[in-house]
C-alpha cells in the first residue's frame, strides 16, 4: 500500500466517523421530514401518538447536530492540518 504524499496528513478513524456520523443524521431527518409530508397529505390527524412525536424531534433536532459534527471535523482538520505544516 502506498504512503500519503507528505503535504497531507493521514485521514483519522474519527475524521471518518464523524462524517459518517452528520452524513447518517442528515439522510435519517431527511427521511423524517418525507414522512411528516407523506403522512399530512394521507390524513394522519393524530400526531401525537405512536412514533410521530420522535419523527419531529428528530427532524427539528438532526440538522443541528450534524451542523455541529461537522463543525468540529472542520475545526480538527484545521488543528491537524496546521500542526503538520508546522513540523516541516
Amino acid at each position: 500500500m502506498s504512503t500519503p504524499p507528505r503535504d497531507q496528513p493521514a485521514v483519522r478513524r474519527i475524521d471518518r466517523v464523524l462524517a459518517f456520523m452528520s452524513l447518517g443524521i442528515v439522510v435519517l431527518s431527511i427521511g423524517c421530514f418525507l414522512a411528516v409530508i407523506i403522512g399530512t397529505s394521507s390524513g394522519v390527524e393524530d400526531f401525537s401518538t405512536g412514533a410521530w412525536p420522535i419523527v419531529f424531534v428528530v427532524q427539528m433536532i438532526g440538522p443541528i447536530i450534524a451542523f455541529a459534527l461537522l463543525l468540529a471535523l472542520l475545526i480538527m482538520s484545521f488543528i491537524r492540518r496546521g500542526r503538520a505544516s508546522r513540523a516541516d
